[in-house]
């Protein structure tokens, strides 16, 4: 939590949460103190009266200075500064506006905008076929020629053929990086009965990198999330905090590595652009044959982590790599698994040929600002997942890939794995059978890509992986399933499989939240994608805690606080601190799954990874920038898509010209957005796994500084409702509404306690919904972003009950979920009084159990507030929805007992009396709820 500002005055102990509060403090309490008249001493016979400072309405003396608030600050490279320069690297004073937009029209190769709109409708929105495009125009080319015959105008359509659109799109100039082949050569003194797989000339495909950065580079929808230089970011606590690939360490050290070995004449005031690669085999269809391909990626470092999980063509397709096949019989060939290593790395340096001579010697591109730069390429990070990161690095399976920890022992004291190191074995030991495999985890017959390339350790540029250590490693693949082993070791089979169908129900049962999957069928159906994987975990620590042993449960509750804070989009000191403290308690309760029988050891790379994210946080910025699941995302787009879109035959020469065509008309719409001859085309946030996820919503980019949490109601009130206040509340069921109504307005007018209760005469409006909008830079809405969440309170929404939980702010000065409390909304309305517009809601209070957050969950636990023990009387009040903070998610404390088949989810609020505090429901719920 961000520390107190406190004030400057002497004497004065208050302290503030916001700059806001203080500044108003400041010029309410100190700087009106200081207009104040002045009135002369009685008892000092030294002080003539003339001598004291007149009274008011003379001036009084000047105010002190408001205090010096700390601000944020970002401390930039001192040598790499990425200054602006002319087309001949020539620099040129920082206030120099970038060179004029060509005079060409802007709609070229096209006739104008509605040939652009319609090729871009139909080859990159509706994708669709060939056929289809030549029958659509077939039929506007009729009726064209139908109304020639009524009047003088005829006109063909904006294309004669799908051959037409496909040749303007041909013709794009921007973002065009062609595709390009070459083959191994096969040795021809191999003898004749030598291997299949030794006689065959493998092909890869690939781009011309240099020509693929500088399209990004030139990209203008990158304008204003782009950094041309590393740097330091300290928060006005003066602590560290790290966000984008720039704002880590691994930037800052490279660059000064490239100064003192190139130059200062050569590279001060370039601007240094970290190549992020990533690589993963993808199977396009199973039924067919088993398609697989082998795209390589790339994006640059610096771009924001949010445009690069946007896909806004930040992450391009630049290679696909051969994928060596042979018989069976060589499966387990020692000869053919090291061939096909060979060709991989081979086939990585030839493609990365094109950026060689830039990493040494600056070259000159135009970047999204529209202002020319020396820039200097280096190769920072690669993203892939564990058996890929095996591949690429020339580590035995099953040793980490990071560091030299023996492979039975992973959590041993260990050094880092670096490309000095390596050469130094290969060197010492290599030649002397299999010492290197077995006692270091090195393959010696494998020889990393980055061997070739100044500065690039291919163990430092290993980057994390969310989705497959974490989410679906770690999560899914281990503690799910040793917890599901662990209940059949303690209870038996029949025991077991009861206890899971309870779980399954109560997964079943957990209230609806916007942009929260439900499991209706709980954990039962075969395909598990990673979404699948991280909504679960959301909802998985109740739905088991009655089952499992104090100890297990801490153990998940710790890897679950792991698992959000490294998927926080900013981290500070403070947050690197807590990852490690959640990580020292889960490798201390992870001991239970030995002692109870489920493991023997936990030497797992996958879990192991965990203990490398603190160091790789600080040298690459937030995990979320550098995921797997990004290079998982692309595949659809570059891949799988266009897979589908061919005709099978020879279908990678049709993939690679979908991507082209893909780019060029990316690359053409972000140049008429930034033209602003077009709209720029948000993007669509509705999770596909759920039809209720549609209701959180990103509202754009906003400065954090001046991010405040809002809940306004909905545009249009409903019919149907009384309105008048005595009548609604008898019509809602809560004849108390208009005492409770009017003792609201009297504390909003500030009256005496023993005036009469105002009344209200004005008509009442009543909602079933409202807005709340919060800044949450982890969430979908991405870093510095508004997050939108609609909060439900209705009879019917999809035909049943829907009355959602909210978060009512109690004591600002509180930290956490201390200063917040639970209530339940049954009313949205709104009513005029003395000509202002009062929003409310009916609340009902939910009571903190407990003084502190449950031991073995580690959630707040709440239950309803009645003002009787017989719970018939309700603690309800009507609150201003400015004291709304946003919608919590209230989870069931389910108990001991089995849940009745028959219970259903929206029914869970009002049958249970105990509710857990879901700090897990999204990232922000997190960050405010400890």
């Amino acid at each position: 939590m961000a520390p107190k500002i406190p004030c400057s005055f002497p004497s004065c102990i208050r302290t503030f949460k916001k700059n806001g509060d203080l500044t108003k403090h400041v010029n309410r309490v100190h700087h009106a103190g200081s207009l104040a008249p002045v009135e002369p001493p009685n008892n000092d016979p030294t002080l003539d009266f003339e001598q004291v400072p007149p009274a008011f309405p003379f001036p009084s003396p000047s105010p002190p200075p408001p205090p010096q608030i700390p601000q944020e600050e970002k401390k930039f490279h001192p040598y790499l500064t990425g200054d602006i320069c002319d087309e001949q690297g020539n620099y040129l004073p920082p206030n120099t506006p970038p060179p004029p937009r060509s005079t060409e029209s802007p709609w070229s190769p096209f006739q104008g905008q509605a040939q652009f709109h319609l090729a871009d409708l139909l080859f990159r929105k509706v994708e669709m076929s060939q056929g289809n495009i030549d029958e659509l125009l077939d039929i506007w080319s009729l009726y064209e020629r139908q109304c020639a015959q009524t009047t003088e105008h005829s006109s063909n359509g904006p294309f004669n053929s799908h051959k037409d659109l496909y040749r303007l799109i041909d013709n794009i100039v921007q973002g065009d990086a062609s595709w390009k082949c070459f083959q191994s050569v096969v040795d021809e003194s191999l003898p004749v009965n030598a291997s299949e797989w030794q006689k065959i000339s493998y092909q890869v495909w690939y781009r011309d990198l240099d020509i693929v950065i500088a399209n990004i580079l030139a990209n203008p929808e990158f304008r204003n999330d782009f950094d041309v230089a590393p740097y330091v970011h300290l928060d006005s606590a003066g602590k560290r905090s790290w966000a984008d690939f720039m704002s880590g360490n691994f930037a800052w050290r490279h660059a000064t590595q490239i100064y003192e070995e190139e130059g200062a004449a050569t590279v001060k005031g370039a601007m240094l652009v970290p190549v992020i690669l990533g690589a993963d085999k993808t199977t396009v269809s199973i039924a067919t044959g088993h398609v697989e391909y082998h795209p390589l990626y790339l994006s640059i470092g610096n771009i924001t982590n949010a445009s690069r999980r946007a896909h806004r063509n930040a992450v391009i397709p630049i290679g696909f790599l051969a994928i060596p096949k042979s018989d069976r019989k060589y499966d387990n060939d020692p000869n053919f698994r090291v061939f096909k290593k060979k060709l991989y790395h081979a086939s990585i340096v030839a493609i990365l040929q094109a950026l060689k001579p830039g990493m040494k010697i600056p070259v000159i591109r135009k970047c999204p600002d529209g202002h020319f730069r020396r820039v200097i390429y280096d190769l920072a990070a690669f993203i892939a997942d564990y058996p890929e990161q095996v591949y690429v690095s020339g580590v035995v399976q099953g040793w980490c890939c990071r560091c030299n920890a023996m492979f039975s022992d992973l959590d041993g004291t260990a050094d880092r794995r670096t490309r000095e190191l390596d050469g130094i074995l290969r060197e010492e030991y290599g030649g002397e059978g299999r010492t290197l495999w077995d006692n270091f985890g090195v393959d010696e017959h494998v020889t990393p890509f980055t061997e070739h390339f100044p500065r690039a350790d291919i163990h430092e540029m290993l980057s994390f992986d969310l989705l497959h250590q974490i989410i679906k490693g770690c999560f899914k693949d281990m503690l799910m399933d040793w917890t599901w082993e662990y209940l059949l070791l303690k209870h038996g089979d029949k025991r077991a499989n009861e206890i899971f169908d309870d779980i399954d129900h109560r997964l079943a049962a957990v209230p609806a939240f916007p942009g929260l999957r439900r499991f209706p069928h709980g954990r039962r159906f075969k395909q598990w994608t990673g979404n699948d994987s991280k909504a679960l975990m959301k909802i998985f620590l109740p739905a088991v805690a009655e089952y499992l042993p104090d100890e297990m449960m801490k153990c998940l509750s710790s890897f679950m606080d792991f698992c959000y804070l490294v998927r926080r989009s900013d981290i500070n000191e403070d947050t690197l601190k807590a990852i490690e403290s959640s990580l020292q308690a889960f490798h201390h309760y992870r001991e239970i799954f030995r002692t109870s029988g489920v493991r023997e050891h936990f030497s797992i790379p996958r879990m192991h990874s965990m203990v490398h994210y603190p160091l790789c946080i600080t040298d690459f910025g937030s995990p979320n920038g550098l995921c797997s699941s990004i290079t998982e995302s692309r595949h659809i787009t570059a891949v799988k898509k266009p897979w589908r879109r061919s005709n099978r035959y020879n279908a990678l020469s049709q993939i690679l010209l979908t991507n082209q065509r893909l780019d060029k008309l990316s690359a053409l719409r972000s140049m008429l957005v930034n033209a602003g001859f077009i709209l720029p085309s948000g993007p669509s946030h509705t999770s596909q796994s759920d039809l209720f996820d549609a209701e959180n919503e990103d509202v754009g980019p906003v400065d954090s500084g001046q991010a405040q949490a809002d809940v306004k109601l909905a545009r249009t009130r409903e019919s149907g409702y009384p309105r008048f206040i005595a009548e609604l509340g008898e019509h809602v069921g809560h004849p108390t509404l208009e005492e409770l109504t009017r003792q609201f307005l009297h504390e909003q007018l500030n009256l005496s306690e023993d005036s009469d209760l105002p009344h209200i005469t004005s008509k009442i409006n009543v909602y079933h919904s409202a807005i709340a909008v919060f800044f949450a830079p982890s969430d979908r809405a991405g870093i510095r972003g508004m997050q939108q969440e609609r909060i439900r309170c209705t009879p019917s929404w999809y035909s049943i009950e829907r009355r959602d939980c909210v978060l009512a702010t109690i004591d600002e000065d509180k930290p956490g979920f201390r200063g917040l409390s639970a209530a339940r909304a049954l009313l949205l309305f709104s009513f005029r009084h003395e000509k202002k517009a009062y929003p409310c809601a009916l609340l009902h209070w939910f009571n903190v159990y407990g003084q502190r957050r449950d031991s073995k969950t580690g959630l707040w636990q709440v239950r309803p507030a009645f003002h009787d023990q017989a719970q018939e009387n309700p603690c309800l009040a009507v609150v201003h929805l400015d004291t709304l903070a946003r919608g919590v998610h209230l989870i069931p404390v389910y108990g001991s007992q089995r849940l009745p088949v028959e219970l259903k989810y929206y029914q869970s609020l009002d049958v249970f009396k105990l509710f857990y505090v879901n700090k897990y429901a999204d990232y922000h719920s997190n960050e405010i709820l400890f």
